[in-house]
């Protein structure tokens, strides 16, 4: 199998909508629509985890689905920063968290079928308030309105459901990450 031919259908800021040619295993010519990332080189997302052993989540709105959405503080690589300086920005901005201790967890595709997204995370183990210089040099961005959620380990289930039936979405990558982020926590 492979590519035959892309076509550009229509590019925006971030993101441009492609309709692939490729050849299938039986010789066949197919098509394909996809959507690619441009102006960023990678997404990160981090999960942040106090030294009380709270996981510390974000809820913001998300125009595409018209709601909230729970989820871990994430952001493109759009600014040629390396992707932990990216990890590190993005706790800062979402959260007003710092951490010493950002360590790689694991990294692959978002949606395969869809998008050419390869998203890394990270764990922030040990997150605290970071001085307010600090926060002064990593603003929120003007188009966030972020709530910060600390939920400890042994309430996360009950507290994500609750928060699901008042009417948010939850982010299913989450609960795979939190599954991969318990074998990092003491």
């Amino acid at each position: 199998m492979k590519i035959l031919k892309k076509e550009v259908v229509w590019q925006g800021k971030y993101l441009r909508i492609v309709l692939l040619y490729y050849e299938d295993s039986q010789g066949n010519i197919r098509q394909w629509e996809a959507v690619e990332r441009v102006n960023c080189n990678g997404i990160v997302i981090v999960i942040p985890v106090t030294k009380d052993k709270e996981f510390v989540f974000i809820r913001q709105f998300r125009p595409i689905l018209g709601g909230y959405v729970i989820e871990f503080p994430a952001g493109l690589n759009d600014r040629k920063e390396s992707l932990l300086e990216v990890a590190k920005r993005e706790l800062i901005e979402e959260t007003g968290l710092f951490s010493d201790e950002i360590v790689f967890l694991a990294e692959g595709p978002v949606s395969s079928g869809l998008s050419s997204e390869i998203l890394t995370v990270f764990i922030a183990k040990n997150v605290r308030e970071a001085p307010e210089d600090v926060r002064k040099s990593y603003p929120p961005d003007e188009s966030e309105n972020i709530e910060v959620l600390k939920i400890p380990v042994n309430e996360i289930f009950e507290k994500l459901n609750e928060l699901r039936t008042q009417g948010n979405y939850l982010d299913l990558k989450i609960f795979g990450f939190l599954e991969l982020a318990k074998s990092f926590i003491d």
